[in-house]
């Protein structure tokens, strides 16, 4: 038989009363469907990361489109650290499409590829950030391949 001491019943109390303090789990806010999170925040911050690399051809020449200031570089450091952390916004409980194993893993090649392509902006690397640049967007393209994201009004269509 246990006998209950004052200072197993203190302990006993303080932790009853230690769990009665914890703030419950909000749920997370998801409002935005794909298509608007794409619109809103993947496609700008990875468009801000691929601006500032590689270079463009025209009549008049070719034109590196490396940034050329230190505020230059941090644009498309934070266009890549957007992406980054928008992968953990497409996995969030109601996000992912099924099967969600596999959304979760593309999810998860795009940050990799984001984390890569941020630290090759760090570096103020133009090589690096083009070849990071080109990973990142074929993970894109292999998630688009397998998960078509259309709007609700198509996706409507294509299921009658």
């Amino acid at each position: 038989m246990h006998r209950l001491t004052p200072k197993l019943a203190l302990g006993a109390a303080a932790a009853l009363l230690l769990a009665g303090c914890q703030p419950k789990a909000e749920q997370q806010y998801t409002g935005l469907d794909m298509q608007e999170l794409m619109a809103h925040v993947v496609d700008p911050a990875a468009d801000a990361f691929w601006a500032g690399s590689g270079y463009e051809i025209t009549e008049a020449g070719e034109r590196d489109l490396s940034p050329t200031t230190d505020e230059g570089w941090k644009v498309v450091e934070d266009g890549a650290a957007t992406v980054a952390e928008a992968a953990n916004l497409l996995i969030l409980p109601g996000r992912p499409r099924e099967p969600a194993d596999e959304w979760t893993k593309y999810a998860k090649a795009m940050q990799a590829r984001a984390l890569e392509a941020k630290a090759a902006a760090e570096r103020k690397d133009k090589q690096a950030v083009f070849e990071t640049g080109a990973a990142l967007y074929q993970s894109c393209v292999a998630c688009h391949e397998k998960f078509v994201i259309l709007p609700e009004e198509d996706r409507e269509a294509n299921t009658r």
